[in-house]
């Protein structure tokens, strides 16, 4: 107990004299992120933008006139998180009509996305492609008080990648100016010409690229898609060598960033091991190939976090989970119809690798949700069908999420630091948010029911905090575009 007073005492001593408004929040049962047992009639004590005390009611320190909002039969969990967004949204980034109507708007898209995240729950996201100036414009607004949203951190492109124009036929469909504009927005100078350079060009180009002002560095180790006329895809195909991905990361973590990699192999991911690199995203998407024991070994001795876009599991795959029978072995490797996800995300998870929820989500492009993009053929690179997408969107999709790890056997306390704070210690940012203890940001969800018995409940949230504010979540987009009632039921002729 004295400890506990001491430490709150010098919470409060740090905030200075000029003392900003207390608020207390009572009568809440508290999940604090930690893992621990939950905290009943918790107190939370919040002064500023931060937290100076947390704990059961009789042993918290209040000062007197704070203010207090009472929480009776609540629950209260660190502000949510998703490890890997995309504000401006996947995959209309790659149509046309898209590109077309909103290269202008793309600040303004951004912002719409980020207060969407902020309504549903998600008080910080990790944005790991885009383009890189409109995201940092944003995300330095949004971190000086300008504009409401959740907090930011950009990684621009994905290193190695065409991250727009992949297809001939996408680039017989646009003009060269056009694809070279906006292909310029997304790739800087790290493109796919950047597979071509020594590792000593590679790390050079790395130094320049973090010098531009990112929070966070992606890769692609291998590439992304079918093989067929993508300079994006030839699936798991390695796009650097071991050399060029150890100068990667050398130059990265010169520069104190964490760098991580999408990878869509078994033989990707151990070469990302191999390089050092800090975490990937979609660890167990690895096809026809089983990641072998050693791989996962290796995991958990480098404190590698593991993104994930699970998807929710049929009947016959659930009882598959439940009777434990998977093919145990590679002799099947590269086989046609062999896919070894389900499987690895279960050994993982039995392993103790530490998941983050990691979703792609964004805002949904409407002409995407209602079907192919209009008056674009299929060889003009025409969306495909667009079913696919719409568990994509932000604020909706790291809930279903969340579902489909309980589905895999996920506890839900596991589940729930998946949002929290494995987050902010893969991004290491856990000094400053990710669980509710003195000295970190006052991000916080307020939940109606026990998320413990059920984690649907995750979904009955009642209010959100960010930094000591309660968000005003009916206001929130303020100035929606991809939201608003024109793009949504668009007329005869579209005007947003």
């Amino acid at each position: 107990m004295r400890r506990f007073l001491i430490k709150v005492v010098a919470v409060f001593a740090l905030a200075g004299s000029a003392m900003a408004q207390t608020l207390v929040l009572t009568g809440a049962t508290i999940i604090d992120g930690n893992g621990g047992p939950p905290i009943r009639d918790g107190v939370i004590v919040v002064q500023g933008k931060r937290i100076v005390a947390v704990g059961p009611k009789p042993s918290v320190f209040v000062p007197s006139g704070a203010q207090e909002i009472k929480l009776n039969n609540k629950f209260i969990l660190p502000g949510l998180m998703d490890a890997n967004v995309h504000l401006i949204p996947w995959p209309s980034w790659s149509y046309i009509e898209f590109l077309a109507r909103y290269e202008n708007k793309f600040d303004a898209i951004i912002e719409e996305a980020a207060q969407v995240a902020l309504k549903r729950g998600f008080t910080t996201v990790f944005d790991s492609m885009g383009p890189l100036d409109p995201l940092m414009r944003v995300r330095d607004r949004i971190a000086n008080g300008e504009i409401e949203g959740s907090r930011m951190f950009v990684a621009g492109d994905i290193v190695g990648f065409r991250a727009v124009f992949t297809t001939p036929e996408s680039m017989r469909a646009a003009s060269e100016v056009f694809q070279k504009r906006i292909n310029a927005m997304f790739e800087k100078n790290v493109g796919p010409d950047l597979c071509w350079k020594t590792p000593v060009q590679v790390g050079e180009e790395m130094r320049k690229y973090v010098a531009l002002g990112v929070d966070f560095v992606k890769y692609g180790a291998s590439g992304d898609g079918a093989p067929v006329n993508s300079e994006v895809g030839q699936d798991a195909v390695l796009r650097f060598t071991p050399e060029q991905q150890r100068a990667m990361v050398e130059a990265v973590h010169q520069a104190g960033k964490i760098i991580q990699a999408h990878q869509t192999s078994a033989e990707a991911l151990r070469s990302v091991l191999d390089a050092g690199v800090d975490m990937t995203q979609h660890c167990s998407f690895t096809g026809p190939s089983r990641i072998p024991d050693d791989t996962i070994k290796l995991m958990l001795e480098r404190k590698f976090y593991c993104g994930t876009q699970w998807l929710t599991l049929s009947p016959a795959e659930e009882q598959q989970v439940r009777d434990q029978k998977f093919i145990g072995s590679d002799v099947d490797n590269g086989k046609d119809n062999v896919d070894y996800s389900l499987e690895n995300e279960i050994r993982m998870i039995k392993a103790g690798v530490p998941m983050l929820v990691s979703t792609d989500a964004g805002l949904i492009d409407p002409d995407v949700a209602k079907g192919p993009v209009p008056q674009v053929s299929e060889e003009a690179g025409a969306a495909p069908d667009s079913s696919v997408f719409i568990g994509s969107e932000i604020g909706v999709a790291e809930f279903t999420l969340m579902h489909a790890m309980r589905q895999r056997g996920m506890t839900p306390m596991a589940i729930i630091q998946t949002a929290t704070k494995n987050i902010a210690a893969a991004y290491h940012k856990l000094d400053q948010f990710g669980t509710l203890d003195p000295g970190k940001f006052a991000d916080l969800v307020v939940v109606d029911a026990d998320p413990l018995q059920d984690i649907e409940n995750m979904r009955k949230i009642s209010m959100v905090m960010k930094e000591g504010k309660t968000v005003e979540v009916d206001k929130l987009p303020r100035n929606p575009i991809l939201t608003s009632p024109e793009a949504m039921n668009p007329g005869r002729i579209r005007t947003r």
